[in-house]
């Protein structure tokens, strides 16, 4: 247990997230929304109560990536603990600045598994704090940690799986009407800005720091 604790101890940099996680709490309870996120596009897209599916699997998906890279790859792990921090904090100092809400929830009146679902998560999750969407910005930090781990790339279809995991997990966003496709863009937007400074500069680096040491000489 000791030797499984000591190789494993940078699990516990997750805790870090808490605090994150507090304030979230804290923002549900106390934010009076002061603008409502809405786009035309809205009304055109349907809901359609069978995407709740993908929409929970985000937990377990974000909670799979965590541990498959902590697992594997302790870089990995750090850069995607790194981009859910900042992506975390960041959002939620938009939610703290600018309280706002969405009004685009149906009444429920299925009795369905999915609209029960639905409805469940309705009473339980408020309508306000969704912009950019949580649920876009850490699927596309999940899907990028598991894109570079060497360790993934090794499943067959796994990058695959993982990428239409990201595409469902957005859409389920709109369609059980969850957010605004506002909230969505401007997390694919966060999302893209920040997969550039935790994966493609640092990379980038690498490989100009790379060829200035390299010598076909040596």
């Amino acid at each position: 247990m000791k030797s499984f604790i000591k190789t494993y101890k940078h699990f516990f940099w997750t805790l870090l997230l808490l605090p994150l996680l507090f304030w979230f709490k804290y923002l549900e309870a106390t934010n009076i929304p002061k603008f409502i996120i809405y786009s035309p596009l809205d009304d055109l897209i349907p809901f359609i109560p069978i995407f709740v599916i993908p929409y929970l699997l985000w937990f377990f998906y974000v909670a799979f990536g965590l541990i498959y890279t902590g697992l594997h790859s302790k870089k990995d792990f750090y850069r995607m603990l790194t981009f859910m921090g900042i992506a975390m904090a960041f959002s939620y100092t938009i939610y703290a600045i600018f309280p706002h809400g969405q009004n685009l929830r149906p009444v429920i009146t299925g009795s369905d598994p999915f609209s029960l679902l639905i409805k469940h998560i309705y009473e339980t999750d408020t309508s306000t704090n969704v912009c950019p969407s949580l649920h876009v910005i850490n699927s596309i930090a999940t899907h990028s940690a598991l894109r570079h781990s060497e360790a993934f790339s090794k499943i067959k279809y796994g990058k695959l799986a993982s990428g239409l995991m990201l595409v469902f997990i957005c859409m389920s966003t709109v369609l059980i009407k969850q957010h605004s496709i506002i909230d969505v863009a401007a997390g694919l937007v966060t999302g893209l800005v920040l997969y550039m400074f935790i994966y493609v500069i640092p990379e980038l680096k690498e490989r100009k720091s790379y060829k200035k040491g390299f010598s076909p000489f040596m």
